[in-house]
């Protein structure tokens, strides 16, 4: 039991209060100002604030949290009517009603309380860097892909129904858009890394984040590189392979999420093609690193919308072709489906089999057999594309591509034998 959960009752309440005042109020001290101007709440009047709120939620009287809640809103406005002048900010302000709040909730939820205390004294102290994010390194098309993104998972995921829609019972929305949502999610989480570390890893870093938008586009984009300047070659090849480690860590997410059983019968294959990629692009990458750094910048966009609606769409395709295959030819329909679709996009594919096993629609063997040949498929359109790049790439990536798939192929053999 935590110390917050152990310290119960009237104590707990206000010590916790106490801390979050002290801490939030020890932040505004420090943003107080001197003379005339100065704000007019710091330390002690946030822990004073806090422990009114924890007087008010101990003693569980409306009438006392009313008439303590009103005073608290009454000081808000008057420091705020003082300070207007030099300062229109209502910061202070705010983060006073807050810290009266987080005294209330000390008595029913101590633990949530001093978490949000942390929160909000991390938010205040951050005030710089925040205003020098938004202003300075935050570009207008990100603060609209974070918006489309949040709109995205908050609104549209919650409203779609968690159930099969069609005869066949193959294509569920909400599980559709999840997928989708975890496309760009990861998308957008590779894109703020390379922003947050810089363009200095160059190629190999743009590789490894462009794998998880799409590995095969990744490496047709890596041999354009290739072909146009020899000295790029290096930087190329690393971010081609590591642009198929995340591929591989992609797939396990878009399984995963689709079908925890399935996951964990493909963990080992998986992992041995992960490994494979990733030592394959870490041999590649020393050289690609200092042969290369600083002149790939990301694109501008935390995430391309047109690709997640494209990765929907395969994937209701798919859903719905493979089980109108499957129903016509059994388990056959499927292989053959899954082959289609791994020309075009090896997660979709691997989602739409992993989709039909979590109901028992095709077995599980024929399930991983699947899998496997959807990304055998989706490495030979990778060999394909990497031909543009001329002979030095291809013959650089093809050895590591083809090992990946046998490292696949090893494993997903081993799992088959193992469970007959």
């Amino acid at each position: 039991m935590s110390s917050l959960t152990a310290v119960s009752g009237p104590l707990g309440a206000f010590a916790v209060a106490l801390g979050a005042g002290l801490l939030i109020g020890i932040e505004r001290e420090r943003r107080k100002g001197e003379g005339d101007s100065r704000a007019a709440a710091g330390v002690r009047t946030f822990t004073l604030v806090a422990l009114l709120g924890a007087l008010a939620g101990v003693l569980d009287a409306a009438w006392l949290m009313a008439v303590l809640a009103a005073g608290v809103v009454i000081l808000a406005a008057v420091s705020y009517w003082r300070s207007s002048a030099h300062d229109p900010g209502l910061t202070t302000e705010v983060a006073l009603l807050a810290t009266f709040g987080i005294g209330v909730l000390a008595t029913p939820s101590p633990a949530l309380a001093a978490g949000l205390g942390v929160i909000i004294a991390m938010l205040l102290a951050a005030r710089t860097r925040l205003h020098a994010f938004a202003q300075a390194t935050l570009t207008e098309r990100e603060l609209g892909d974070a918006i489309l993104l949040a709109g995205a998972a908050m609104i549209v995921l919650p409203l779609l129904p968690d159930r099969a829609i069609d005869p066949w019972g193959a294509l569920n929305p909400y599980l559709v858009w999840r997928l989708t949502l975890i496309v760009m999610l990861v998308n957008a989480a590779g894109y703020v890394a390379q922003r947050w570390l810089g363009p200095r890893w160059g190629l190999p870093i743009a590789g490894l984040f462009g794998g998880f938008v799409s590995s095969v586009a990744t490496i047709g984009a890596m041999a354009q590189r290739a072909r146009a300047s020899e000295s790029l070659l290096p930087g190329a090849l690393a971010g081609a392979a590591l642009s198929s480690f995340a591929t591989v860590v992609q797939l396990a997410l878009v399984i995963g999420a689709t079908d925890a059983t399935m996951l964990q019968r493909l963990a080992l294959p998986l992992a041995a093609m992960g490994l494979v990629a990733l030592a394959v692009g870490a041999w590649l990458g020393r050289r690609g690193l200092s042969a290369h750094r600083g002149q790939h910048q990301a694109e501008g966009r935390a995430f391309d919308p047109r690709y997640a609606l494209l990765f929907a769409t395969l994937v209701v395709v798919m859903l719905v072709g493979i089980a109108l295959l499957q129903r016509a030819f059994g388990s056959a329909g499927v292989l053959a489906g899954a082959v289609v679709g791994g020309f075009l996009d090896t997660h979709s594919a691997a989602a739409s089999v992993a989709s039909l096993a979590r109901t028992q629609a095709v077995g599980v063997n024929a399930a991983l057999w699947a899998i496997g040949l959807a990304v055998s498929a989706n490495t030979v359109t990778k060999l394909w594309v990497a031909v543009a790049g001329g002979r030095r790439y291809f013959l650089g990536l093809a050895p590591g591509l083809i090992a990946m798939l046998a490292a696949l192929w090893a494993g997903i053999t081993y799992v088959i034998a193992a469970a007959q």
